[in-house]
Order: structure tokens, then sequence, then C-alpha cells
């Protein structure tokens, strides 16, 4: 694709990106070498600089469960601070950015791409070459969150199996999956992360009985630990699939485990092998949301 497709077209003199990021964070890239096809401006005054591919991981207004790369930019030898790095979208006419953007991801009509977000005191202009370095360490310990989450999800609903009395959707390894039914927040941070459930009637209706994990809390953590801990000894090679490297376009985490290969719908980024990993291990809590039970799933993942 030519520079000059990429650059954008004018509406009311802004200079709108018309092509969709290619993203690169899916393949462990920590460089990429790309040009400014838009420059915005935040709500909060912020610089927005737009770039035609990168290897900045952005966060997700729609499903913000893994934050932003850190990292720096460099344009013409100087050294830009990452201050952020959000989803944006256009429909030709308007920009918007990160929670501002009124559409979900791939919607008909829009164009999705990564806007780097620095400070409104540095000087970026479209066509400026930019080279995207990410903070090695910090990908790392966020990958190693985001592979823990997805495992410990598997472990929880493979425990919890036992308190389903109907038929429902299932997980990437054939259990039922109480994650997806019953998920409220899910947030991933560096080595952890936190999943927060809610135990409502729409549970219920489904036929989960909440007894069977509030009652029983000790010992559903200790099956997700037993199985964890089977998983994290097997060093399971781990991947990402996919077939192009579009902003928008679908992603799969692949892990071999022992019980067979399973894949989950995925935009984060991960580790490659559960060799990278000395142990993986959660604690539950119970709570309550305004009369509704809930419960706490913090995932630790140890590094090698």
């Amino acid at each position: 694709m030519s520079l000059t497709s990429l650059r954008g077209r004018y509406r009311g003199g802004v200079t709108l990106p018309i092509a969709e990021t290619l993203v690169h964070y899916a393949d462990g890239a920590l460089t990429s070498d790309g040009t400014v096809v838009h420059v915005g401006s935040t709500q909060d005054g912020r610089l927005a600089a737009v770039l035609d591919t990168t290897a900045a991981h952005p966060v997700d207004a729609a499903w913000p469960d893994q934050g932003a790369d850190r990292g720096t930019l460099e344009i013409g030898g100087r050294s830009i601070h990452l201050d952020d790095c959000v989803v944006g979208a256009t429909d030709g006419d308007a920009v918007f950015y990160g929670a501002d953007v009124p559409v979900k991801k791939g919607t008909e009509g829009w164009t999705f791409f990564v806007a780097h977000i620095v400070s409104p005191d540095e000087q970026v202009s479209v066509g400026d070459a930019v080279r995207v370095t990410i903070d090695e360490g910090y990908r790392v310990a966020v990958s190693a969150g985001h592979t823990g989450c997805h495992l410990a999800s598997l472990a929880l609903n493979l425990a919890l199996a036992p308190g389903w009395s109907k038929e429902v959707m299932v997980d990437a390894a054939g259990s039922p999956n109480f994650d997806a039914l019953a998920i409220d927040s899910s947030t991933i941070t560096e080595f952890a992360s936190v999943d927060v459930y809610r135990l409502g009637k729409s549970l219920r209706r489904k036929g989960f009985a909440p007894a069977s994990l509030v009652d029983d809390l000790t010992a559903v953590q200790e099956s997700i630990n037993a199985t964890l801990g089977e998983w994290a000894a097997s060093d399971a090679a781990i991947r990402i699939e996919h077939e192009d490297n579009l902003l928008t376009g679908r992603r799969y985490w692949l892990a071999e485990l022992p019980s067979g290969t399973v894949s989950i719908p995925c935009g984060g980024t991960h580790l490659t092998s559960l060799a990278q990993a000395a142990a993986i291990a959660v604690s539950l809590t119970v709570g309550d949301d305004n009369g509704t039970p809930t419960v706490r799933m913090e995932t630790v993942v140890t590094p090698a």
C-alpha cells in the first residue's frame, strides 16, 4: 500500500486517516517503523499521533482488560515519551479517541486505528517517520498476566462444571463457560489479573448453583490451583494465530495444554511458553454488589 493512499483525506481542513492501522504486537514485536498519517487532539488536550503501522498495543475502551504498552516514539532523532495508546475511529467526517469512540471496533463504515498519545508540547506532523520502541520488561509482565488470566478462567470453568444443571455454552476446553456467563470485570496487570463474577438471577436461571462456588470456595480454589500447577509444569507452547495484521483482524490465543490444544479469541499479548512461568495460582474471595453475590478471582503468575 502506498504512502499516498495512507495519508488521508480532508474534511473541514482536518486530515483523516483512511486506512486501518497495521499492528504487530501480537507477533511479539517490540519495535516498528511507521509514518504519521494523522495528528489530532484528545479531549484533555494531549496530542494524538496516528501511524500507518505500530508495535504498540492500545487499550480498547470497549473491553479495557489489557492496558496500553509503555514506550517511546523516535522522530527525527527526538525521543518522545508515549503517555498512552488507545483505539480510535473515524467515520470519515470526525475523529474519536479512546472512550469517546461511539461504536464497537469493526463497525461497518468506520476506520479504526491506533492513536499514540503524547504531550501537547511535542512537535509531530503528518508524514513524519516514526520508530516505536516498546518497554520489553513491562510487555512481558503484562503478557504473563494475560496468559495467566486465560488459564485461570479455564481452570475455574473446569472446577465449577459439576455446579451446572442445564446445558450452556462451553469454553475452549469443553467445560461450561462460567467465566463468559458471569464475568463482570477483568483487569490485567503485571504478572497478575483480577476477575470479578456476579452470581445473579440470570446465572441461576441458566442452571448454575451459586452455592457450589460460594459454600465450597476453598475446595474450588484448591481445584483451580491443582489444575494450574499441572499446566504450569507442562511448559506448554503458546502462540497467537491470525490471518492479517489489521487492528480489527481476528486473533486467537492457542495453548498446547496436556489435555489438548485450546483456542480463545484474543487481541492481547501473551507469553510464548509456560516455561516462562514458575507457577500460576489464584485466590478467591466472596463479595456483594448491592445484594448480588460476587466472587473475586486474583491470579498471580510467578516468572521463571
